[in-house]
């Protein structure tokens, strides 16, 4: 039987708590989730590893939009590595690009040495290359642990022919993670059609706040958002995802 390995995407302690109470194996902690994902601060890592027995990997992504980095970028990003293992991570999770869509060797070198010792995730600056096989074999001699990706498409079902093709490519020498629009209701579909055996989801739900007093002239983030609803991962949700793969 195909032993499985689930990691939540949480977006704070309280969210990494929930998926520990889920039962998965994994977080990856993250700030700024409206930017796809930013390093979360100093203080919340510690938390993370004080509340939780979860390994803990860190995303260390300095700003949203694209993955090509200058100099200043990766000296910040050697940084949150160095800050990232004191405080207690497990793990770390980064990606760097050239302009031209591929592999960032020199940079990626660079950060997997600021990282030796700890587990490296490439993350989804991966669905942004212009040629994955190639990207994975680079990936792969560079030492990566593994490489979260949605296929190259909005989802990771609607990628789930490319993801087949690259846990294929990859053999035992790395782990090809799925994630992006992985929940309770395709997770079963999307290990069938890909043969992978780790997971990423955010099992999130939506939390009201409980402020009383609100100011419906201000904003405090981007247009359109509301500030008195948030999203946080729970445990409940976590259960239903695992279990509809597991049970």
């Amino acid at each position: 039987m195909m032993e499985y390995t689930f990691e939540v995407c949480a977006n704070s302690v309280e969210s990494c708590i929930a998926a520990q109470e889920g039962g998965a194996q994994r977080v990856e902690l993250c700030a700024g989730m409206p930017e796809g994902g930013t390093t979360p601060s100093y203080g919340e890592i510690r938390m993370a590893r004080r509340y939780t027995d979860l390994r803990l990997h860190v995303i260390i992504r300095p700003r949203g939009g694209d993955f090509l980095y200058s100099p200043l970028e990766l000296e910040i990003m050697e940084e949150d590595i160095r800050r990232a293992r004191e405080a207690g991570a497990d793990g770390v999770v980064f990606g760097c690009l050239t302009a031209d869509g591929a592999i960032d060797r020199k940079a990626m070198e660079r950060l997997m040495s600021a990282a030796e010792g700890l587990s490296v995730t490439f993350h989804r600056a991966f669905d942004y290359v212009v040629h994955p096989q190639k990207a994975l074999e680079e990936l792969i001699a560079l030492g990566v642990d593994r490489v979260l990706t949605s296929g190259q498409q909005p989802t990771a079902l609607q990628g789930a022919d490319l993801l087949r093709e690259l846990v294929q490519q990859a053999e035992d020498r790395i782990v090809v993670m799925p994630g992006c629009g992985v929940n309770e209701q395709n997770i079963q579909e999307l290990a069938r059609r890909t043969g992978a055996c780790e997971f990423h989801f955010s099992a999130r739900e939506p939390l009201e706040s409980l402020m009383q007093v609100r100011n419906p002239a201000l904003s405090m983030g981007g247009k359109g958002q509301d500030e008195y609803l948030r999203e946080v991962t729970t445990a409940a949700r976590v259960r239903r995802t695992i279990a509809a793969l597991t049970r």
